[in-house]
């Protein structure tokens, strides 16, 4: 069983959602799996730092799981254009994994939820894929092909899957929001898949 690494930081709960869906699309691809996983909030010295596991949702991410799996999809809620400072921390702790080339040649995506429509979404999917690029990944994103993609009022770029939460997090994930995340899980499990078989 091919497991596809799906990690995340979540604050408000829709990067998790769409985590999920993610996943729900990795588990539609016969042979793979999806491994849901997540990174610790980041504490400055004065407050207290987050307990060893969470108390609810996916378990913190280990370098096992970086090893392991046949695929990896970052997300994170969009910060001024940018991923959020947990994921980054924890991208910036992997310089073992680089030197060891732990994920070269495995496919990789992304995926972010943000307030506005225009709120940096595109440029915070493009600044996770830098440190994936640097990993020796190989990128894949989502094809104008899917329809959801050519409809989509909300989120959803070729870069990879995503969603506009509203300034008040009040809007719901779209169904074409919900159609392109699962796409992008099928699509790189798909090519974890062809990769593995030589096809």
């Amino acid at each position: 069983m091919r497991e596809i690494l799906v990690l995340y930081y979540s604050r408000n709960g829709k990067t998790a959602q769409l985590a999920r869906l993610v996943a729900r699309g990795v588990e539609e691809v016969p042979g793979c799996a999806a491994r849901l996983r997540s990174v610790p909030p980041v504490a400055p010295v004065t407050e207290t730092s987050a307990p060893p596991e969470p108390d609810e949702g996916a378990p913190y991410v280990t370098r096992a799981d970086l090893r392991e799996c046949a695929g990896l999809i970052l997300g994170s809620p969009t910060r001024f254009g940018n991923m959020a400072a947990p994921l980054k921390y924890f991208l910036d702790s992997t310089a073992t994994d680089w030197v060891s080339g732990t994920l070269v040649g495995k496919p990789a995506g992304v995926f972010t939820s943000t307030s506005t429509q225009h709120g940096g979404q595109e440029t915070t999917l493009v600044s996770m894929m830098l440190p994936l690029l640097h990993h020796g990944m190989l990128i894949v994103g989502i094809p104008y092909t899917e329809a959801a993609l050519n409809r989509t009022a909300g989120g959803g770029s070729p870069y990879g899957a995503s969603h506009v939460a509203g300034v008040s997090d009040e809007h719901a994930i779209s169904e074409d929001e919900r159609a392109l995340a699962r796409v992008l899980g099928r699509r790189v499990a798909d090519v974890a898949s062809r990769l593995e078989r030589g096809a």
